[in-house]
């Protein structure tokens, strides 16, 4: 999801992608959803905002709360993080590719006590 620099507003191009993804994880109860905000390297202070760690969190309840507010998304199933600028998909090095590191990535997972239960023998009987 693109975010403008220094924004943790959704663009209204992520709320499309966001409105199709909501529809899955609203199909797929058993799965849970792990947020993960990013950011480019240019740094940010602001009164609200101590640094790209920070902004990169914002993001991922951001994204969080759309899904459970307009979406319906339950939010027991959501957990939001922020990487900040430590796991760029690309080289910050140009103005498009610091504009690919803004970012949130959506990770699904599996309920981990059911996930252990495959394969512990008898469990969950």
């Amino acid at each position: 999801m693109l975010f403008k620099s220094g924004s943790s507003v959704i663009n209204t191009q992520a709320e499309t992608v966001l409105s199709k993804v909501a529809k899955i994880l609203n199909d797929y109860k058993e799965i849970e959803i792990l947020i993960e905000g990013h950011t480019d390297n240019v740094p940010i202070a602001t009164d609200k905002v101590s640094d790209n760690w920070d902004l990169s969190v914002l993001r991922a309840t951001s994204v969080a709360r759309t899904l459970q507010k307009k979406y319906g998304v339950e939010p027991v199933r959501m957990i939001a993080g922020g990487r900040g600028e430590y796991l760029p998909k690309v080289a910050n090095d140009s103005a498009p590719n610091r504009s690919l590191n803004r970012r949130t990535e959506i990770i699904i997972t599996p309920k981990l006590d059911q996930f252990f239960n495959l394969y512990t023998p008898n469990a969950g009987k």
